[in-house]
């Protein structure tokens, strides 16, 4: 399968945390394979391209929000969770029947009324905004 996202996902790092992306900012197919080996669910493709290009930079992973490892993905309430705020009020994730969609819709659970909302934007989308905020916000 061709790659869509991987090398917008890798211009994070030099555009954020002004370093080079080095391999070690991201898993390796082999290592994300078998994270997601345990799973009965696939990931959409954004998903996946997301974790080769950041999964192992903690500075992006973990910055604001925190992005699920992929052994920890679940599916709850009909939704993939993959991120969650540090105070664990709300949850980020897919609705489950469109995980065959390249880059699906994100949606927002508010945890203490599990109510969920769309984010009205894609993965891709929703993570360059978010890191966009996250990063702008440091800077001011």
């Amino acid at each position: 399968m061709s790659e869509m996202f991987l090398e917008k996902f890798r211009a994070l790092v030099p555009k954020y945390l002004e370093d080079n992306w080095r391999p070690d900012d991201g898993l390796s197919a082999d290592e994300l394979d078998d994270m997601l080996d345990e799973h009965d669910f696939p990931i959409p493709l954004v998903l996946r391209e997301f974790y080769l290009a950041l999964g192992g930079c903690e500075d992006l992973m973990e910055a604001y929000h925190f992005f699920w490892d992929p052994d920890e993905l679940e599916v709850e309430d009909g939704f993939l969770l993959f991120l969650e705020d540090e105070d664990e009020k709300f949850t980020w994730g897919f609705r489950a029947d469109q995980l065959d969609i390249p880059d699906p819709i994100v949606w927002r659970r508010n945890n203490a009324r599990g109510e969920w909302q769309s984010e009205e934007g894609t993965f891709s989308e929703y993570v360059f905004d978010m890191f966009e905020w996250v990063f702008e916000d440091d800077e001011d």
